[in-house]
């Protein structure tokens, strides 16, 4: 066995970095609001929904969202499963209905 070449060495460092970007991205988005049930994005009715999700972006890759499923899991919950435009990374958005009652 010869010595392991530089530049193998070198593209499995990139890799690995790569790969733990992605990794540390996508905990980074499930903890923000929305990432999970816990964590809801509330807003005043399901018609804002839509309006939100094409306001954000795929923390992979900046991309847009594109809708997937859009659905009532109970108490004011959607879940909202969603997938990136450019780089196809799906995800489920968590938004809650909260009423504006006057004072």
């Amino acid at each position: 066995m010869g010595k392991k070449r530089p530049e193998r060495t070198e593209r499995r460092a990139r890799e690995r970095a790569v790969r733990d970007l992605v990794r540390d991205r996508e905990k980074l988005a499930k903890l923000s609001p929305g990432g999970a049930a816990e964590r809801p994005i509330t807003v005043p009715s399901s018609a804002v929904i839509e309006v939100r999700i094409h306001g954000m972006t795929c923390p992979q890759c900046e991309g847009r969202y594109k809708i997937v499923d859009h659905r009532s899991a109970g108490q004011g919950m959607r879940p909202v499963d969603v997938r990136c435009d450019r780089c196809g990374t799906p995800r489920t958005l968590w938004f809650k209905i909260v009423e504006d009652l006057p004072n």
